[in-house]
């Protein structure tokens, strides 16, 4: 059997972390088992979904690395959904239901009040053909039901292991609205029965959903030529770094906002990966290594902790671990190109990619520095080499320690201010070469 797995995101918004996590797991799964990754839109909103939504899906996961081998849009697949309504109806287990939300609502609270399960009590099952057309007469448009076996729904869960569901405890799912328009579930599994989707790769809030999906599946089989049943995977759901519901800034962060404020792509998609499985959390040098690391029996059931904290350490060791040759063309559209030392010398002490610019500045241009004691700076003018090269820093340093006493922080701290103007940064020893003789005088002149 061939691997097929599918992503169906709604072009109603951009897409975030939990999206792309999802995304991801089902990109790895078919990477990893040599199979077909499907990006599937599911724009059936028509009022909702807009184009614009739709291109930045597909940029931020090209972006991602994510790419598709094939695409649909389920907007063009009315026709198939309606041919497989009509054989539910035809079948007797899509059924029409007139009542309205004002009248469901009130029949719900009386069941609640009587300590009843607020479950669809099929009265529309009931109603007469002359009953059906008073309805219509007075302007209503049926919304049409599935009607659920009642019974345990069972399968072998990649994740969670054995799951059952019992659908006696549930209402029929209303799968067409009173407008005519699909809810989520009819175009879901209609397709993935269609795109012989092999396994359904979901978070854990769709669960309860399953039984009733089953249940349409087995519904529809023969109508599709006795398609079989996909394997499912429910993974933990995202939490914050206190295992609390994940806040409305780290679940809502798009990935367009993270590409926007220099997020690596690498970053994100090991963070995602590895978050919630048995793995260290670590950069992966390629999707093709997170790939072969991809394993359902590395989930656990506690929720994974999504820390912004980890992923910003996990962007600073992309950055870190990238080669001159993977960095120039960015540099150079920065205008930072300095040079391979240059980047081996500043990439160490960078978050963010763009943070380059700083040091850029501070090696081939003008910068605010610090004078905080002009005798020191004017010893260490004194003492600084006319020939100054990758290895003089030592040597200079020693020979300030000697005329000065001073020593440690005291020594090094006026001399990264008074020559870069930051507190922090990349190892003087290079910086300072790179700086170079002419810089360094003028900048202890103050």
């Amino acid at each position: 059997m061939t691997v097929k797995v599918r992503f169906a995101p709604s072009p109603t918004g951009r897409i975030h972390a939990g999206n792309v996590r999802a995304a991801l797991i089902n990109w790895l799964f078919a990477r990893k088992n040599q199979g077909v990754f499907v990006l599937r839109i599911d724009d059936t909103d028509l009022e909702r979904s807009t184009k614009a939504n739709e291109d930045l899906i597909e940029t931020d996961l090209t972006w991602l690395g994510l790419e598709w081998q094939e695409r649909y849009n389920q907007s063009k697949r009315f026709d198939i959904y309606q041919k497989a309504a009509d054989a539910l109806k035809a079948d007797g287990r899509l059924y029409a239901c007139y009542e309205t939300a004002e009248e469901l609502d009130r029949r719900r609270k009386v069941q609640l009040s009587r300590g009843l399960p607020p479950v669809y009590d099929r009265a529309a099952l009931k109603l007469t053909d002359e009953e059906k057309a008073a309805y219509e007469a007075e302007g209503r448009r049926p919304h049409w039901r599935f009607k659920l076996e009642g019974k345990r729904v069972a399968w072998e869960d990649l994740v969670r292991g054995h799951c059952e569901v019992d659908t006696t405890s549930m209402s029929d799912p209303v799968l067409i609205r009173e407008d005519g328009a699909f809810l989520y579930t009819l175009p879901s599994v209609v397709d993935d029965i269609d795109m012989k989707i092999s396994h359904v790769i979901r978070g854990e809030d769709h669960v309860a959903n399953t039984g009733t999906q089953i249940e349409i599946f087995e519904a529809l089989s023969a109508f599709f030529g006795g398609s079989p049943l996909p394997t499912f995977a429910h993974m933990t759901l995202l939490v914050g770094a206190d295992g609390e519901g994940l806040s409305k800034r780290l679940g809502s962060m798009s990935i367009s906002q993270m590409r926007e404020d220099g997020i690596e792509p690498m970053a994100i998609t090991s963070h995602l990966a590895k978050i919630g499985t048995s793995d260290p959390l670590e950069v992966a040098p390629s999707l093709d290594a997170l790939a072969d690391l991809q394993d359902f029996d590395k989930m656990g059931r506690a929720p994974a902790r999504y820390d912004f904290d980890d992923l910003m350490r996990l962007n600073a060791g992309v950055l870190q671990a990238m080669s001159y040759a993977e960095a120039q063309p960015r540099l150079a559209a920065l205008n930072a190109d300095l040079g391979e030392l240059f980047w081996d010398t500043v990439k160490a002490n960078l978050h963010k990619f763009a943070e380059v610019t700083l040091w850029a500045q501070v090696v081939g241009g003008e910068v605010e520095t610090t004078i905080e004691d002009a005798a020191f700076a004017a010893k260490a003018l004194e003492l600084l080499p006319a020939d100054y090269t990758r290895e003089s820093w030592s040597a200079w340093t020693a020979a300030i320690k000697d005329a000065t006493g001073a020593k440690g922080k005291a020594l090094f701290m006026p001399l990264r201010l008074a020559l870069t103007g930051q507190p922090h940064g990349p190892d003087m020893g290079a910086l300072s070469f790179l700086i170079g003789r002419d810089k360094i005088a003028q900048r202890l002149q103050g």
